[in-house]
């Protein structure tokens, strides 16, 4: 592989609070190595921007700017939910990328995101070996989901954990202070379509008998009315009020969302209409108690002003670790987390290959799970804790967070062909 070759680099999927502490961290450092590394060409709105050849040419922002990232949130650069087909069903498609990578001297492929993103980082490295195409290609890991396996957890989740845990614990105040003549049922929605890890993680604001929440739900529990309702009149009986967190993909006993609205999304997943309006109709009709719902939708993952300072420094070290991975001469591997312990909590940077990661999903332990099924265990608080542990706020200005926009200026494009997505 010729010295220097420049590098592509796209965020891919749902954002989070801290995925651009990610892209200063694969930014700063490859600003480093420029013997081995020449440009950071960032792809606008993820991997969309390579088949469009709409490449930002990150070398034309300051590094006071590229700093700033760190306490930004969203996508810096735009995001997409965009899944590849495979070589064989759309070769067109990859030679459109070999195309645009050839013409632009990339030759390190970095792609921020899920566990659909390190299938599309896979495939990109299976490409570049059928093509002839010289190209070290990487996935970092990003998901408020925390279903990546093999890493302990992913950046972007403590973050989210911290943001749901102190919603829910002042929430669970306001409603216990109105409860004896108004609302008694407070219900909130948090993301997670198959893995209850968010959800899981507002069971942290829960220390103390009789504190909120006093249910939460998981997808990895099949919803059974008759008890979730049980549950719901023994908390207003013993506490005056109940406070719930549901997560968006609870199903029932027959394997369905219960807010499955009947259409997909651009990954080919259902469509979920929103579970928590659901909750309460059931808890109306069932108790008639006064409630109030929420869903925390896209405010728990843009949080940046409550971000947990080991989720930070996580998000940073996996974009720092990509890099160097790709420098070392290494191929088709993604950065990891490694705990290493709880009391003191400890962890570093191992790494797993593209082919263990791909489309595999890290489901809540049974043993994270309360027998009941509505709340969590010790050994989960002894997970979650560390993951939202310490504070980093943004800087202020007119008492509102200040973020960076970046100038985001093109690449000259140097292809004459078009390509329709």
């Amino acid at each position: 592989m010729e010295n220097p070759k420049n590098a592509f680099y796209a965020q891919s999927g749902g954002v989070t609070a801290v995925i651009n502490a990610t892209a200063c961290g694969v930014i700063q450092t490859a600003r480093k190595h420029k013997t081995k590394i020449g440009k950071v060409y960032a792809g606008r709105n993820g991997i969309i921007g390579a088949l469009t050849e709409d490449l930002i040419d990150t070398s034309k922002e300051s590094d006071r700017d590229i700093q700033a990232l760190m306490h930004t949130p969203s996508g810096a650069f735009g995001t997409c939910r965009y899944k590849l087909k495979s070589l064989e069903e759309n070769r067109a498609q990859y030679e459109r990328l070999i195309e645009v990578f050839a013409a632009h001297n990339i030759g390190y492929f970095f792609y921020n995101g899920g566990n659909d993103s390190m299938d599309t980082a896979h495939k990109v490295s299976q490409l570049s070996r059928k093509m002839g195409y010289p190209m070290a290609c990487f996935g970092i890991p990003k998901t408020v989901d925390n279903d990546l396996v093999i890493t302990d957890n992913c950046p972007g989740f403590g973050s989210v954990a911290k943001y749901v845990a102190t919603s829910i614990r002042e929430a669970s105040y306001d409603v216990a202070s109105m409860a004896e003549t108004s609302t008694k049922v407070f219900i909130m929605e948090v993301m997670g379509r198959h893995a209850g890890w968010i959800a899981a993680a507002g069971g942290l604001a829960q220390e103390r008998e009789g504190d909120g929440p006093h249910i939460i739900l998981f997808p990895e529990v099949p919803f059974n009315q008759a008890e979730f309702v049980k549950k719901v009149k023994q908390a207003v009986n013993d506490h005056g009020f109940c406070s719930i967190v549901v997560s968006e993909g609870v199903r029932n006993k027959q394997g369905k969302f219960l807010s499955d609205v009947g259409t997909k999304d651009a990954f080919g997943h259902t469509q979920l209409g929103g579970v928590a309006p659901t909750i309460a109709n059931i808890v109306k009709a069932k108790t008639g108690y006064k409630y109030h719902w929420a869903v925390a939708d896209y405010l728990q993952r843009s949080a940046r002003h409550i971000a947990s300072k080991t989720d930070l420094g996580q998000a940073y070290a996996v974009g720092k670790a990509a890099v160097e991975m790709a420098i070392k001469g290494e191929n088709a591997m993604m950065p990891t987390i490694v705990r290493k312990s709880n009391k003191p909590y400890r962890w570093t940077i191992g790494q797993a290959q593209l082919s263990r990661m791909a489309n595999k999903e890290k489901m809540m332990p049974k043993s994270f799970i309360t027998k009941d099924g509505f709340h969590i265990t010790q050994k989960c608080r002894d997970y979650l804790q560390p993951l939202i542990k310490g504070e980093c706020p943004p800087p202020y200005r007119n008492g509102l967070p200040h973020y960076v926009r970046l100038k985001n200026k093109p690449v000259k494009k140097i292809l004459n062909t078009e390509f329709k997505i």
